[in-house]
């Protein structure tokens, strides 16, 4: 494992595509309406981010078709945009946005409902924000990567909620997914010790019922198996001398 340590200039970098990706949740969030086809969403997500100066990251990775991973009630993360998924009162949709500007990556995701939703979706939703937060008060120098995994998993499994362990969060910056991996689930006082200059994106991806999931045969859209909902939230975040800052999130920001 090498862990990259970023320059002053660099976090710099990413903290300017970080302001890109926020500026698109916002016009994403205006977006997110009954009757909005997820294709829709993704050409409008992809018109800003150009708009700036940004480029799309996921655009072409591995294949991948869209700007944006736009995932909707089942689907936790990989859904390709499409005309044929209609967004419709009660849904929820996960918008996972990676920025490259200037050579350098910025990786959030957000989940937003679509007009009312339940009440146990939204305690879902409002319950994998708040494992990103207490997580991420734990980032200082010095700490144990497995502390950040721990406390996620201790949120959410207070609420009755699974997380995967098929998909983590990941070191960003230089590129799109860097060393370490952040798992959502872990063992205080295990894994990597944080280091002043580290860029992690840390993304707690959160079940309402069992763990299983199913990959769909477009290789990316990855579903609950029992069709029931889930939830993804996730910022970029760097390690300073006594703590963090957020780089994709400032206040007053959804």
């Amino acid at each position: 494992m090498s862990i990259i340590i970023k320059s002053p200039r660099e976090i710099e970098l990413i903290r300017e595509a970080g302001d890109i990706v926020r500026g698109t949740f916002k016009v994403l969030k205006e977006n997110t309406l009954p009757g909005k086809s997820t294709y829709e969403l993704d050409r409008i997500a992809e018109k800003y981010i150009r708009s700036k100066g940004g480029i799309p990251s996921s655009k072409g990775y591995e294949g991948f078709p869209g700007a944006i991973c736009i995932s909707v009630n089942d689907t936790l993360v990989h859904g390709i945009p499409s005309k044929k998924i209609i967004l419709k009162e009660g849904d929820i949709v996960s918008y996972d946005v990676v920025v490259t500007y200037k050579g350098y990556y910025a990786d959030a995701c957000r989940t937003y409902p679509v007009g009312e939703i339940a009440p146990h979706v939204a305690k879902l939703v409002e319950t994998t924000k708040n494992c990103f937060f207490e997580a991420v008060k734990l980032v200082k120098p010095g700490v144990h990567l497995g502390d950040i995994s721990n406390k996620i998993e201790t949120v959410a499994k207070a609420e009755g909620y699974t997380l995967t362990d098929m998909f983590t969060g990941h070191g960003v910056g230089r590129e799109m997914h860097e060393d370490p991996y952040i798992f959502n689930v872990g063992k205080k006082g295990t894994g990597p010790i944080l280091m002043k200059g580290m860029v992690l994106a840390i993304e707690p991806m959160v079940n309402e019922g069992k763990v299983d999931l199913v990959v769909e045969k477009d290789g990316w859209t990855t579903k609950t198996k029992d069709g029931k909902m889930c939830s993804h939230y996730e910022n970029t975040v760097v390690v300073t001398d006594t703590g963090y800052e957020l780089l994709t999130f400032k206040e007053g920001d959804e």
